[in-house]
């Protein structure tokens, strides 16, 4: 029940943040993230969605507000958020079409590439896993001397090319069902793309074979396969799916089965040879011969400026459309040099979530969003650290971009490059190539972008640091609460009043949980007003989502829980105002909660509020005794 009642509050957040249920279009979740599509983006606060506690990171991407829960907790947060909002019966398919209904053509291209590949991205994984295992066998005299270890390896490089073989075809045969059509008529036109009665493409472009010319109406077409024509299978993919949605609306459904798919089939053969076909290689050669001069031309410089803002592109979206261009890269030279580039990118990014909680390690939540963060990147995800904490804070961006550019013009003096792609980081040295050292130089540009992204991000926060604090500070002095202006010089071991009224030996508790300090020891006040302010400088590390509970850390090291009431949780955070959040420094008698006494007694509840020490430094006890305390009163001593 209390994790509901946690879980509802959240909710109640995130809609008050949002611009309410009405703003609302539909809901649904992935492995780590809430996805919300929003009538009107607009209203969406990140700054305040971010603030709720379990939000490690809010941001708008692909016409959804997209909010990073973590692995396990997003699966409960959504439970109780789509009960709260009527939209538990939105699949992640349905928000997907409510979310396309507003993206931008270009939006729409990325994402429907994106999409192709999803379905294909298992097999290129496998071939280029397998492809790393033969390069290293093949290197080896035992494996060339002994039949067996020899058989194993001949069937290794024969698995590892098989969807090399075929991938236009597979391509092709996605893009038809990601466009709508019937996904099999796209496997036709990829069979015919590779028919070996065409002139192989690699071939003809050698010049080492004959090539078959016929005239249609005059127009000189060339009968050429299409060999590594990833963007050309892509192009057709969408023409077949076209065609075939078309015809199927059109024809009568006496004839449609019989005359449908021969038309689909005949008149994009057609378009494949007279016109997408010449457009399609003209571009994939564009992207492929820029691609190659930029590292021929541009050299270490091209690699460090890739690197250096390939994580700026993943806030955009952009990066989706990398991975067509890679799948061409490979069926045309047979190696990826983008690959380790996203890889070193995405790793400076680590150093930077590194270098942030270097700087911020007392700070709980900084803690709690940095260590998930950087774990994340260990297996190719950038998501949490990029959204969650360098672009949020800015600087640990710049640092971790640094990070990246740095190792990137590593990555082309070392000749790194990847025989596949889809996969980055710790997984992605499975396809490393090993060629020039592949898997040592692996290592160790991925250790230079974490390092340098690591070192940028500290010097880049000690340097900001003095500034921020500044702000916050005078931020904090100006807050609008009279209550909180008062500052007291503390004096050592003092615990100031946390509420005004009678304070008492917790024992004095009417739970007995409290009274028999189970908790740890502290002590009980009986209120005469509803504000509850800190007891000493301290960082608040917990503030309960119902409001009526707070955890607080000393420099020190001692940890206090201020609760308000007893069995207060049942009232779901009515009649309980929170003032402070996670991660903020407090002093003495800042005001933290204000409730309402008479609403707690009205419930059948005991207003007293407790304030516990749940650890305290080696050796020490709390020493109070019974008295009226005010504000500025000492209520006890650490002893």
């Amino acid at each position: 029940m209390g994790k509901n009642n946690e879980y509802l509050e959240i909710s109640k957040q995130i809609v008050a943040n949002i611009g309410g249920m009405d703003n609302i279009q539909g809901t649904a979740h992935c492995a780590t993230r809430l996805r919300i599509v929003l009538k009107d983006n607009d209203l969406a606060d990140i700054e305040k969605l971010e603030d709720i506690d379990k939000v490690k990171g809010a941001f708008i991407a692909g016409n959804q507000l997209q909010l990073i829960l973590g692995a396990g907790t997003v699966n409960d947060v959504y439970e109780v958020f789509a009960e709260y909002t009527n939209t538990q019966n939105m699949s992640l398919g349905d928000l997907k079409e409510e979310s396309a209904k507003r993206q931008n053509p270009l939006q729409a291209v990325i994402k429907a590439l994106s999409d192709v590949f999803i379905g294909i991205m298992p097999a290129l994984l496998a071939a280029a896993l397998l492809m790393g295992i033969t390069s290293v066998l093949g290197g080896l005299e035992v494996v060339k001397t002994h039949d067996t270890l020899y058989a194993i390896n001949r069937l290794v490089s024969l698995a590892s090319t098989g969807i090399f073989a075929i991938l236009p075809m597979a391509v092709c045969y996605s893009a038809v069902k990601r466009f709508g059509g019937n996904p099999v008529l796209g496997m036709v036109i990829g069979a015919i793309m590779l028919d070996s009665s065409l002139a192989n493409a690699y071939q003809a472009a050698q010049g080492t074979v004959d090539i078959e010319v016929i005239r249609l109406f005059g127009l000189k077409i060339e009968m050429v396969g299409f060999q590594g024509g990833i963007i050309i299978a892509l192009m057709m993919g969408f023409v077949v799916a076209k065609l075939d949605k078309f015809f199927n609306k059109v024809i009568p459904d006496v004839i449609k089965l019989l005359v449908a798919p021969m038309l689909t089939v005949f008149i994009s053969t057609v378009l494949l040879f007279t016109l997408v076909g010449p457009a399609g290689r003209i571009l994939s050669n564009g992207i492929t011969d820029g691609l190659m001069w930029s590292t021929e031309h541009l050299g270490a410089f091209g690699y460090a400026l890739f690197a250096g803002v390939q994580q700026i592109v993943v806030i955009t979206g952009l990066h989706h459309i990398i991975g067509a261009v890679e799948a061409q890269l490979i069926a045309s030279t047979g190696t990826n040099f983008l690959n380790p580039l996203m890889s070193v990118a995405l790793f400076g990014q680590s150093g930077a979530v590194l270098g942030y909680l270097s700087l911020n390690w007392k700070n709980l939540k900084a803690r709690e969003l940095c260590i998930p963060s950087f774990c994340s990147t260990l297996f190719g995800i950038s998501e949490p650290a990029i959204f969650g904490v360098n672009l949020r804070y800015k600087f640990p961006l710049i640092g971790g971009c640094i990070g990246g550019a740095v190792a990137g013009a590593y990555v082309y003096y070392s000749k790194l490059t990847a025989l596949g792609f889809g996969t980055t980081a710790l997984p992605g040295m499975a396809i490393a190539n090993p060629a020039h050292h592949g898997y040592i130089n692996y290592i160790i540009a991925h250790a230079i972008a974490i390092m340098i992204g690591f070192v940028c991000t500290v010097i880049f926060g000690k340097m900001w640091s003095a500034p921020d604090k500044n702000k916050n500070d005078k931020k904090n002095d100006t807050k609008e609460n009279d209550t909180t202006k008062a500052v007291i010089t503390e004096e050592p071991g003092a615990v100031y009043a946390a509420a005004e009224g009678t304070v008492k030996d917790i024992e004095a508790s009417t739970d007995p949980t409290f009274a028999n300090k189970v908790l740890g020891d502290g002590v009980v006040i009986f209120p005469e007003d509803g504000t509850v302010m800190a007891p000493c400088k301290a960082t608040v590390s917990l503030v309960y989502p119902t409001g009526h509970a707070i955890g607080l850390t000393t420099a020190d090291g001692a940890e206090i829980l201020i609760h308000c009431g007893v069995d207060t949780v049942n009232m779901n955070g009515e009649g309980f105002e929170t003032l402070v959040k996670e991660g903020q420094e407090v002093t003495a008698e800042e005001a933290l909660i204000r409730f309402d006494i008479d609403l707690v007694k009205k419930h059948g509840y005991s207003p007293e509020i407790l304030v516990i020490f749940t650890e305290l430094p080696e050796g020490k006890t709390i020493k109070t005794e019974e008295k009226h305390i005010a504000k500025n009163d000492k209520m006890a001593e650490i002893v």
